[in-house]
């Protein structure tokens, strides 16, 4: 690993997708939620799911990134497929197994307007009308998640809880991706300048509207 490695503990349909290629794009070696052929060089690790993975170093070894130490950031780390639910970042005992073991970390935390954010998750795929309900999530069991407000509360719930664990956290930085000065924000707190910030993983209605809909989202 570098110097320096970026966790991000931001939601899905939050700018994770973009966050993704604007860290690519300044040279970091980015997993964003599935480690696809090109980002590894170990076969046994492509198509590994990122949240998987860092449970299977927290629980083996202590150390979350144990199997990760191809990359230097991490975007989108939750997972929802085939019946699994992963979320290290509402996890505080893999949050601080993390900074135990790399005390170069940078936290992130990717956000957006609450109740937009959870109207894109309900534009997205079945996130909304059938995974979140349907699959237990910390802060949001099993038969919940179904209506905007509920997600919406879960949102901003898990955005508290990050404050409030990072209260004064020199190496915690929570932005808002519909903020113009966002990229500046993250180049001046990772102390590198992003050379591109955009849109990727537009909500399927938006496309052709100015969006794009490239990548996947947990």
């Amino acid at each position: 690993m570098s110097a320096m490695i970026v966790v991000n503990l931001g939601l899905p349909k939050s700018g994770t997708t973009t966050l993704a290629h604007a860290l690519r794009k300044a040279g970091f070696r980015v997993a964003d939620y599935r480690i696809r052929r090109r980002d590894s060089e170990r076969p046994r690790l492509r198509g590994r799911f990122v949240a998987g993975q860092m449970y299977h170093g927290y629980f083996t070894t202590g150390d979350p990134l144990e199997t990760l130490d191809e990359f230097d950031a991490f975007t989108e780390i939750s997972l929802m497929r085939r019946g699994q639910s992963i979320w290290p970042q509402t996890d505080w005992g893999v949050i601080d197994a993390i900074r135990q073991h790399h005390p170069e970390v940078r936290f992130l935390a990717s956000s957006r307007d609450p109740m937009d954010q959870a109207m894109s998750m309900l534009r997205w795929s079945d996130m909304g009308t059938d995974r979140l309900p349907r699959l237990a999530v910390p802060g949001l069991p099993r038969g919940y998640g179904q209506t905007t407000h509920e997600r919406a509360r879960w949102i901003a719930a898990h955005h508290s809880f990050l404050r409030r664990v990072f209260d004064g956290d020199a190496a915690f930085l929570e932005y808002d991706v519909a903020d113009p000065e966002a990229p500046n924000r993250i180049g001046a707190f990772l102390g590198r300048d992003l050379p591109w910030w955009g849109r990727l993983n537009a909500d399927p209605d938006t496309a052709g509207k100015g969006g794009d809909t490239q990548g996947e989202v947990a």
